[in-house]
């Protein structure tokens, strides 16, 4: 769900992280800055550099770990029941 009013700090980071993958465009509508990308992006910005990360673009804000539990979608192997162990 879209934030009403603009996030800051690391709330604004948090989304914006979480949003990442969509783009810049969805991110900016999910923290609250609808389709002003500018402002957003000055505001993430700064977000960041209280926080001492250095990012220059929004797809640096996906860690590895996210991209680790993307890739680990894979078959489960399991007993179809707890009696068939």
């Amino acid at each position: 769900m879209a934030s009403s009013t603009p996030l800051q700090g690391t709330e604004l980071v948090d989304c914006a992280r979480a949003n990442a993958k969509q783009g810049i465009a969805i991110a900016a509508l999910q923290c609250g800055y609808g389709d002003d990308l500018n402002t957003f992006s000055a505001h993430l910005k700064a977000a960041c550099e209280q926080m001492n990360l250095q990012v220059k673009e929004l797809s640096e804000l996906i860690t590895d770990q996210d991209i680790i539990l993307q890739i680990g979608t894979g078959e489960v192997v399991a007993p179809d029941t707890a009696s068939e162990l």
